[in-house]
């Protein structure tokens, strides 16, 4: 019987389809997008030609392993694709992600794309976003004044539910690659994310949240029911 893990495999595998040689491509991280990694670096060992920008420190760290060529935003400003994993997808193909802690550069490296395809396994696909906890970057100085802001400002968009900060493994506060920690907001339901995003922008301690909305072009799915492509202009 296939799994979520096979359903990850196959959405990786048919994300290559997308690469052609000379392309220059970001690279995401979490479970899904090391699947894509590791995929592309068997294509780079076959001789294709590509330039990539990892999202983490670990997905740099894997793609060093792999021998897979890396540059910059700032040598390269550009980028073709990015292929990355969501925590959740809608039908508007609007994303929770930074279950991993990477949503800042995840952010920047999208954006800076031409396009953005999201490879998931069914189980991301959701009516509306919310049900995984919404993480949100914040610095660290004031940071109770911060949280205090965050819940306040999440309220008057009508999100209400357990602000946790995030640890890590030992317990101690997780910190992001840039150093900064983030809250984990269990709001159950988002029902209008523009809204929340908006309001979550004005909050001066708050580097970025984790609500990709129009940064997604395409989300290569998979599925007991073989692998489906959805496309934002078209939703399911």
């Amino acid at each position: 019987m296939p799994s979520a893990e096979d359903f990850k495999e196959s959405a990786a595998l048919r994300a290559l389809d997308l690469v052609y040689d000379g392309m220059w491509l970001g690279l995401g991280t979490g479970s899904t997008a090391a699947r894509f990694v590791e995929a592309l670096g068997g294509r780079v060992a076959a001789g294709l030609k590509v330039l990539c920008v990892p999202t983490s420190e670990a997905t740099r760290a894997q793609a060093e392993r792999l021998r897979i060529p890396l540059t910059t935003l700032d040598e390269t400003p550009r980028l073709h694709l990015t292929v990355d994993g969501a925590d959740e997808i809608d039908d508007q193909l609007r994303l929770i992600k930074g279950g991993g802690g990477a949503l800042l550069r995840e952010k920047i490296v999208a954006t800076a794309s031409d396009q953005m395809a999201v490879i998931a396994d069914g189980s991301k696909l959701v009516a509306t976003l919310g049900r995984f906890p919404l993480p949100v970057e914040v610095v660290r100085f004031g940071f109770a004044a911060t949280r205090r802001m965050v819940e306040a400002m999440a309220s008057q968009a009508g999100c209400e539910g357990e602000i946790r900060l995030r640890e890590g493994k030992s317990g101690e506060p997780f910190l992001t690659d840039q150093g900064n920690l983030i809250l984990d907001c269990a709001f159950g339901r988002i029902a209008e994310p523009e809204v929340l995003a908006f309001a979550l922008k004005r909050v001066p301690g708050v580097v970025e949240h984790g609500l990709f909305l129009g940064v997604a072009d395409l989300a290569i799915i998979g599925s007991d029911e073989g692998v489906k492509v959805l496309y934002a202009r078209e939703g399911t």
